[in-house]
């Protein structure tokens, strides 16, 4: 089944509210520091971890920072740029010349090309560059539109010397760190180094999720996808940087990237827009989530549907609906198939492989997976099953980490003592979780020696027996 992520904010913070969306569909939340404090943050993890507690089943927690935010200096005022203008760009945070707009990003005066794009305000407003010095640009006008303060700017054909991380995402990554929190969104990542960074600085103590949404990172992709934890078409910000009819086909590519390397992803941005104020959604909307399941992503996110809109819980149960509509369409099953992966040659995926056709094969209830590193629930997702999987580990962490992929019901549970134990637990948590009734069989995986982190080897099937249950 694929996750959902519900970003949390006004309309949802209490924890009453928190245990709806929960008990909708939401099983990841996502806390955006662009407009969270840190006494914040820490009161919706513990609301969280509360509700965790109260429903008895992992919850994952994600904080998304908020990453280099390129603006425009102070105006004297509102303008409006006609198309066809010549446009200076002064450096500073305003001009001394009122016809000039200020940039107060020297970086962006150091990378800027004569030819490339400058875009304002969401793309609302889009300029050429035509020259280019060390404090000074002059641009034409393409498309026309108003400017005003401090408006956000974007540069989709240049690769900007910054850092992902500014000292605002610095001090807001040390203290979810000190939180019991699960991932870390990393925005506007540009090139694999910017994951580096951040993966050095969480030395594992979280999961790191970098958010596509800048046209260099595209062209990385392979190498982003190796050092992230997991990815995210976050389709805003490319739906700026990009041609508006290219990001679908860039939706695919990445989603069918993190497949093969067998790391979730999400796809995120205006699923059920119209839901912020409206109890339905669109049918364009209802398609565009579907499509997503379709696809293959491990989760669909909302965010001002959830963070402030007036039917928080309503969006997440009508995207609820959606996905188990499409997962038990005929049609999602065979392009599950189509699209699976040849095994690489390493004993965990050709278990995993093998564990797929034998489930498939013998009608399984379920797939079992004991896994402490979280690698074999996650080789186990990426096949895609027609049946639940259950990722039995005995870390809470990686259980609430798990969280965020395909079709993973995460549970707590000590190692497995020997061969029988692994067999006999599996088959009474997977009665006990309704995975699994008397008589059924279920399809389980582990690694021998036992608890050794990465080493699946095991492919067992067993019976649910009165003594299991």
């Amino acid at each position: 089944m694929i996750k959902i992520v519900a970003t949390l904010g006004p309309a949802s913070s209490t924890h009453d509210q928190l245990r709806a969306l929960s008990v909708a569909g939401a099983d990841v939340f996502r806390i955006n520091m662009s407009h969270t404090s840190h006494p914040n943050l820490k009161a919706l993890v513990e609301t969280v971890r509360a509700v965790e507690s109260e429903l008895g089943r992992p919850i994952s927690i994600l904080v998304d920072l908020q990453g280099p935010k390129l603006r425009l200096g102070r105006l004297g005022g509102d303008r409006q740029l006609p198309a066809g203008a010549q446009i200076t760009f002064v450096l500073g945070e305003t001009a001394s010349d009122a016809q000039a707009v200020p940039i107060p990003h020297p970086e962006i005066f150091a990378a800027l090309k004569p030819g490339s794009n400058l875009l304002i305000d969401d793309g609302k407003v889009r300029l050429v560059a035509r020259e280019v010095g060390p404090d000074r640009i002059t641009a034409e006008v393409v498309q026309a539109g108003m400017v005003k303060n401090h408006k956000g700017v974007n540069l989709p054909d240049t690769l900007l010397p910054i850092p992902a991380l500014t000292p605002k995402d610095r001090a807001d990554l040390d203290y979810a760190l000190s939180l019991p929190i699960d991932w870390l969104g990393l925005s506007f990542v540009q090139r694999a180094d910017d994951v580096a960074e951040i993966r050095k600085m969480t030395a594992g103590r979280a999961g790191v999720l970098s958010k596509i949404e800048k046209p260099a990172a595209l062209q990385s992709l392979d190498a982003i996808l190796e050092l992230s934890d997991a990815v995210m078409v976050a389709r805003g910000d490319l739906g700026v940087e990009l041609p508006l009819e290219a990001v679908p086909g860039r939706q695919k590519q990445i989603i069918q990237a993190a497949r093969h390397a067998g790391k979730p992803v999400v796809v995120a941005t205006q699923m059920l827009e119209s839901m912020i104020s409206s109890p339905i959604p669109t049918r364009a909307e209802v398609s565009d989530v579907a499509n997503a399941v379709y696809e293959g992503a491990d989760a669909v996110m909302l965010s001002a549907e959830t963070a402030a809109g007036a039917y928080p819980t309503e969006a997440v149960a009508v995207m609820d609906r959606i996905a188990r509509a499409v997962e038990s369409d005929s049609m999602y099953r065979s392009i599950m198939e189509a699209q699976r992966q040849e095994p690489e040659a390493t004993m965990p995926d050709a278990i995993l492989a093998a564990v797929h056709d034998v489930t498939h094969t013998i009608k399984a209830a379920a797939i079992v997976c004991w896994t402490k590193s979280g690698s074999t629930g996650l080789r186990a997702a990426r096949e895609r099953p027609e049946v639940p999987i259950l990722a039995l580990t005995p870390s809470k962490t990686m259980a609430r980490r798990l969280t965020l992929a395909w079709g993973l019901h995460c549970v707590e549970t000590e190692d497995a003592h020997n061969l029988d134990d692994v067999s006999e637990r599996a088959c009474q948590i997977a009665y006990a979780q309704g995975f699994a009734k008397m008589g059924d069989r279920v399809v389980i995986t582990a690694g021998l020696p036992l608890g050794t982190p990465g080493a699946t080897n095991l492919l067992r099937v067993a019976y649910v027996t009165r003594k299991s249950a």
